[in-house]
């Protein structure tokens, strides 16, 4: 018999094994942030109490939520197991526009759901070798920058992620955050975080391409000679360039989609998304 309920905490942690498993390199320390992001989105199937498969609806309030983790045991495909799931957590959404990034190879089916195509989506890879910028403007984020960081966030988001970046944004021995300032105003935000393989930079969030790249050379100067990946909004060409100039190369491809109004997000100023998982 299947049955469709609320994963627990420690079954979460199973379902970011599971996205390990199938390739999409999670952080070594994701999960706490995911988790407080929305406790309540993420749903699995059973059968016979045996996990089945696994989905994410985060809502981020009453507008807007992301729909990722979507996954099925191998036993289990090719049985309506995950449709019935998918199914659920749509429904969970409500009247919220739901944003995705969409595999390639699942396009399609997204698109009957209801999803339309907004902008590709590419990981850049590589290893980077770069030195820390000088200068005393790119400080790492602390609990006093929370207010000012989540104010900033929310002007490349369709909703405030409060809870989310809070975690996020903890400094950890797998993860470092960093601000850079003008005047004191936040002009630019990067995360950097240990991952299954290498490293990976997001967010990349700055108001200019000088600042993007100042964070992104603070950031990647850590990993020291270890691939590092960044996502970023195709349309967004000095992103592009900036994983040019630093010789990494294409290795993955996303669609962003969205279910309902899409967002006007300021694509020219994201330089790398937050994560695949979660928007």
């Amino acid at each position: 018999m299947q049955t469709i309920r609320h994963a627990t905490r420690a079954e979460f942690d199973t379902i970011i094994d599971w996205a390990a498993q199938e390739g999409w390199n999670p952080g070594l320390e994701d999960a706490n942030a995911f988790w407080a992001a929305d406790p309540e989105g993420y749903w699995v199937s059973t059968e016979e109490d045996t996990l089945a498969a696994a989905i994410s609806l985060v809502r981020y309030g009453s507008d807007y939520a992301f729909l990722g983790f979507y996954v099925a045991r191998p036993a289990y495909r090719g049985r309506g197991i995950g449709l019935a799931l998918w199914k659920r957590a749509i429904a969970e959404a409500g009247d919220r526009t739901v944003g995705l990034d969409g595999v390639v190879a699942q396009q399609e089916n997204y698109r009957k759901s209801g999803f339309v195509r907004s902008h590709a989506n590419i990981r850049y890879g590589g290893v980077v070798d770069v030195k820390e910028p000088p200068g005393t403007n790119l400080i790492d984020v602390a609990p006093v920058h929370a207010p000012a960081l989540i104010a900033y966030d929310r002007g490349f988001n369709p909703a405030s992620r409060d809870a989310f970046l809070r975690e996020w944004t903890k400094q950890l021995k797998t993860r470092r955050s960093v601000v850079l300032l003008r005047d004191g105003t936040i002009t630019g935000f990067g995360t950097l975080r240990a991952c299954r393989e290498g490293y990976k930079i997001g967010p990349l969030f700055a108001d200019t391409e000088t600042g993007a790249d100042l964070i992104f050379r603070k950031l990647a100067a850590e990993v020291k000679g270890g691939p590092v990946y960044l996502d970023i909004p195709e349309p967004n060409v000095s992103a592009r360039a900036l994983c040019e100039r630093h010789n990494m190369k294409p290795v993955f491809e996303t669609a962003r989609m969205y279910r309902g109004p899409a967002p006007d997000l300021p694509l020219g100023r994201i330089y790398g998304i937050t994560t695949f998982e979660l928007g």
